[in-house]
């Protein structure tokens, strides 16, 4: 027997992770039903972000919140959502409608303007379409570390992430 799929109406209820240190923002598009449960950003086990940036940064892959949060303070990434609220089925991005932009100008008001890389093309998509304009900063689209995502093994995701967010975070990129 098929799911029924309905329709509900999600809003972005983690504090978005940043200090005056942070030296790119990395944008997801919103909060899968797995990571509204755990309370945090990449909250489902197949998601593959947390084990590509440990890899990229080479160290241990965070387990808790608390591990995951001071894992980005300490190596100057911030992390967020594009998305405040929108209607979704499931954790289908594919599925989004009605989008209330997440208000950025409160980190780039701690952060100062940095680099922005969006977590997949429907981050990319609504940062262009609901941001880009206002913030006047363009955003860098990377393959999604999702499990949805099947065609990037995760070696692959390691090093096209590392291309670009290496040279960020020493401070000889963009």
């Amino acid at each position: 027997m098929e799911k029924e799929k309905k329709w509900e109406r999600v809003t972005q209820e983690f504090a978005p992770v940043c200090d005056k240190n942070s030296r790119v923002l990395i944008l997801g598009t919103a909060p899968s039903r797995k990571s509204r449960e755990v309370g945090f950003y990449y909250g489902h086990p197949q998601n593959r972000f947390w084990k590509m940036l440990a890899a990229v940064l080479q160290e241990k892959v965070p387990e808790t919140v608390a591990e995951k949060k001071a894992f980005l303070l300490r190596n100057h990434i911030a992390l967020h959502d594009v998305i405040h609220s929108c209607d979704i089925i499931g954790s289908s991005d594919s599925s989004i409608r009605n989008v209330e932009p997440a208000d950025l100008e409160r980190i780039f008001a701690v952060t100062g303007n940095i680099p922005i890389l969006c977590n997949g093309g429907t981050s990319h998509k609504l940062y262009v379409k609901h941001q880009e304009k206002r913030l006047g900063i363009q955003a860098e689209r990377m393959p999604s570390t999702s499990p949805a995502n099947a065609a990037w093994k995760l070696e692959r995701l390691v090093e096209v992430w590392g291309e670009m967010l290496l040279p960020i975070l020493r401070g000889d990129g963009r």
